[in-house]
């Protein structure tokens, strides 16, 4: 509060300095009409706990929006919706030379808030849907495509890096996946196709032939397709998002030396980390609810491996034939084959 600390210093003067009244206020900077009113109201006697400061409310200040708030309270209370870019233009054809951002925020007062539709997650049963995602991960020597599967139910997690995202790697994953669950579930969900027919199929031969190829494989493992579209979890269903959760958790701040040290630390991760530890959904650990709850209502797994009828297994490397000379590369530099020519050296 305004002249609390020259009251102060003015009774510090008066009463233990013994000042006069002249020379205290002259000290003090302050009019001597001030301190015979100070004096005479007995300010100087009240205690600086007892003061209290006594604001009162600040005089509105104009502004240019003023002028053009009946125009944006018409336009809304007739057209709701209406952008506030176009109130902006409008006000702008009206006189307005005020800025956006204070428009603005004017007109999100006005607007009446959206109804927020709450959104009704649901839980699938156990063994009826996996989801099938792709990562796609650089690494030090090159690209690799993390194939991600999640259960539905319990939330036990598979995860293995491939060097290509195709076709031959989706059922090579599901059958590895499958066999290490030992069993096969209901329904399995895949992201708008992207895991089931890639670029590299597409470029390959014919999206036609990869989509029966694929529904066969379908039929052999026993599990039903799904293809979900963008996030909509009324019209979807529950879906999972472990993409996030693997960058994040195991390979953020980790070194990798190869393929091979890729996939065995991923494996460690899994067994170690990301299926044992208690759900932020469920609040139960992953591997304890599968071995619990869902294992046992898999569908079996087939009694052969799938035969493709598109591609082959790869046939494995042989040694060179006995007698049959190797093969040896000679490396030359630019001066010896310019030397040869009898050009320029």
């Amino acid at each position: 509060m305004y002249g609390v600390r020259e009251r102060m210093l003015l009774r510090h003067l008066l009463d233990q300095e013994g000042r006069s009244q002249s020379a205290a206020a002259r000290e003090i900077g302050v009019d001597r009409s001030t301190l015979h009113r100070w004096i005479k109201a007995g300010l100087l006697d009240v205690d600086v706990d007892e003061i209290k400061a006594r604001y009162g409310p600040r005089p509105p200040v104009p502004t240019k929006l003023d002028g053009v708030k009946p125009l944006i309270q018409a336009r809304l209370a007739e057209f709701p919706a209406l952008t506030a870019r176009r109130v902006f233009a409008e006000c702008r054809a009206a006189g307005y030379v005020g800025g956006y951002t204070k428009l603005c925020d004017y007109v999100r007062t006005l607007r009446p808030p959206c109804p927020v539709e709450p959104v009704v997650r649901f839980e699938t049963p156990p063994g009826q849907q996996a989801q099938v995602d792709f990562a796609h991960c650089r690494l030090p020597w090159g690209v690799r495509y993390a194939l991600l599967v999640v259960l539905g139910y319990s939330r036990l997690l598979w995860v293995r890096f491939y060097p290509r995202q195709d076709l031959r790697t989706l059922v090579h994953g599901l059958e590895a996946c499958f066999t290490s669950w030992g069993g096969v579930p209901q329904d399995v969900l895949f992201d708008q196709m992207r895991a089931v027919l890639t670029r590299d199929d597409r470029v390959a031969g014919g999206g036609l032939t990869h989509n029966l190829e694929f529904l066969r494989f379908t039929r052999h493992a026993g599990f039903r397709p799904r293809v979900c579209r963008p996030y909509r979890a009324k019209t979807k269903g529950k879906v999972e998002c472990p993409i996030r959760y693997l960058r994040e958790s195991f390979l953020y701040g980790r070194t990798f030396l190869s393929d091979a040290d890729l996939n065995a630390q991923v494996e460690h991760w899994l067994a170690t980390v990301a299926n044992v530890r208690t759900h932020a959904t469920t609040r139960a650990v992953p591997l304890v609810r599968f071995e619990c709850e869902e294992r046992g209502v898999l569908q079996p797994l087939p009694a052969l491996p799938y035969a493709s009828l598109l591609w082959r297994p790869a046939a494995p490397r042989t040694a060179p034939r006995a007698g049959e000379p190797p093969v040896v590369v000679e490396h030359r530099s630019l001066q010896a084959y310019a030397a040869l020519s009898g050009g320029p050296v």
